[in-house]
């Protein structure tokens, strides 16, 4: 296993952190207001055709914490895991990716989410956020199948997640509704036998 791909703080057990030299993820917090704002607003219009429809007070300060108090009980309860993306030199926001609808028992699996702001999207983040992220599903929750949904047009998602690894499975009819409309999907996976060494994602 890469080294310091993840440490958690052990004093703080409901916390987490999934690090390297130069990238944190971690579960939001009310501090991230102000980035987490000035990033996504500059970005809507990169973002609105990928998204769910935003809410009329999508962007203040109460939904936020609203947010961030959600996501920590989603965490607390093995739902999911919410994450921020940090550039962690200089702290700075990039974006987020979700764990989510996490499944025990006979499925062992979960899907996962992302979304990049607009200046840092095309440079490489997300690929390297999910060479974290993918280690620690398989390692630390132990699951079994990762799961990851997009627009047949969203070709940069399409490029990420089979550079990843990840292998299309099939064609979802109106699967989500994103901005308004019932759109349909196509479906990836990635396996816990399929991330071995000398694969795109190494563990």
């Amino acid at each position: 296993m890469a080294r310091s791909v993840f440490r958690f703080l052990s004093r703080q057990p409901e916390s987490i952190e999934i690090a390297n030299r130069n990238y944190l993820l971690r579960l939001p917090r009310y501090a991230d207001y102000r980035q987490w704002y000035q990033l996504r607003s500059e970005s809507r219009a990169f973002l609105e055709p990928w998204e769910p429809s935003w809410r009329a007070d999508e962007m203040t300060e109460g939904a936020f914490r609203s947010r961030v108090i959600r996501n920590e009980q989603e965490y607390a309860s093995g739902q999911a895991v919410p994450l921020f993306l940090f550039h962690k030199p200089d702290e700075r926001l990039l974006g987020g990716l979700t764990i989510g609808h996490i499944r025990r028992g006979a499925a062992q699996n979960c899907m996962i989410g992302y979304w990049m702001g607009q200046k840092y999207a095309g440079q490489g983040h997300m690929y390297e956020a999910l060479k974290l992220t993918i280690p620690y599903i398989f390692s630390v929750l132990e699951l079994h199948r990762i799961e990851a949904a997009c627009i047949p047009e969203n070709a940069r998602s399409i490029r990420l997640l089979e550079k990843a690894g990840f292998e299309r499975e099939g064609y979802l009819r109106q699967y989500l509704k994103i901005n308004g409309q019932w759109r349909d999907h196509l479906m990836f996976s990635l396996l816990a036998a399929d991330a071995v060494p000398n694969r795109n994602m190494p563990l």
